[in-house]
């Protein structure tokens, strides 16, 4: 099951007496976990019925113990367990989650690191039907557009493709910081609005004119002198703006570029998918195509890791420079 279908089920209702969440990425773990919370069991229940335990302070045989209790005058008890990726022995949970108790909802935050499938825990966990097991993984980047604009939806509101693009790649992949800066978001903007660069200019603070994705689009024209003001602003405002972040988005542009090449006479409707974008930008890489021939391309990869390699220290006295970056416009974009 996807973290929105479990999320459907909790909503309607539909409880299991085991939910296991493990995994890299902690955002759908966490979001699950405290809508059980809230939502499992009403306020009056909860001071009775509900307990937060933290791996590191009970044993495996400890969460056990606590499943098998009986609720006071409701259908269920919730236990919950946060940081369960401190505990070290789980034989006793293991012998639980075979016939867990079906007045109890326990639930299993294992944070930061995924179960070893070939382990009978995890055996265990998989193929009993009383057991959710959900496994939370890392977000690769090219899925955060599309991530942030389901998840703005969710909140009723809606995206431009180039501000859900804006804010992947100013903060990355961290998605509870995404999802906090869109809450901040709609706070001041009304239900239904859609989300422009403006908003996130004046309400989250990252430009709409000096960004990563500015400086490809001025990349992918040739506009050497928008792309050095990009620069320069960088510079000026290096703690927003690191190199070790800028670099790699430029290299994964021109990567892009490439590929379009490869596909540029296929159905143009197929295209984005295969280069992981957003239909609303295969523009800006068909321009940036006829600007630069294959051979350039490769130059230019060469020249990036080149200067990955200075932003890391090698060969270079200060890896803070953005002096490389401009040199590498200057030398490959004019």
């Amino acid at each position: 099951m996807t973290s929105r279908e479990i999320l459907q089920d909790l909503k309607n209702k539909i409880f299991r007496p085991v939910y296991f969440f493990h995994g890299e990425e902690p955002f759908f773990m966490d979001e699950l976990t405290s809508f059980i919370e809230e939502n499992a069991l009403n306020e009056a229940d909860r001071d009775f019925n509900q307990q937060i335990l933290y791996g590191r302070d009970v044993s495996a045989q400890d969460i056990a113990d606590a499943s098998l209790r009986f609720p006071m005058m409701s259908n269920y008890q919730v236990i919950i367990v946060r940081e369960a990726q401190e505990i070290d022995k789980w034989e006793a949970l293991e012998t639980y989650f075979k016939k867990p108790s079906s007045t109890t909802i326990l639930v299993i935050n294992h944070k930061y690191k995924k179960l070893d499938k070939r382990k009978s825990l995890y055996k265990t966990l998989d193929k009993n039907k009383d057991v959710v097991l959900f496994e939370s993984a890392k977000m690769y980047d090219d899925k955060l557009p599309a991530w942030i604009t389901q998840r703005a939806q969710e909140l009723n509101f809606l995206i431009k493709p180039q501000s859900a693009l804006l804010l992947a790649d100013h903060i990355g992949n961290d998605l509870s910081r995404i999802n906090n800066e869109l809450l901040k978001l709609t706070i001041n903007l009304k239900p239904g609005e859609t989300i422009t660069n403006d908003h996130i200019e004046e309400h989250i603070g990252i430009s709409k004119e000096f960004n990563v994705f500015e400086l490809n689009k001025a990349l992918g024209k040739k506009d050497v002198y928008q792309a050095l003001r990009i620069v320069q602003y960088f510079e000026s405002n290096p703690k927003s703006n690191p190199l070790f972040v800028i670099v790699p988005v430029v290299y994964s542009f021109f990567v892009k570029v490439m590929l379009y090449h490869q596909f540029k006479n296929e159905d143009p409707k197929i295209i984005p998918a295969k280069l992981g974008i957003s239909g609303f930008f295969l523009r800006e890489y068909q321009l940036a195509s006829k600007n630069y021939s294959v051979a350039e391309i490769k130059k230019i990869m060469i020249a990036i890791h080149s200067l990955d390699l200075k932003n890391k220290g090698l060969n270079i006295n200060d890896s803070t420079s953005y002096g490389p970056l401009k040199e590498f416009i200057i030398q490959y974009v004019s």
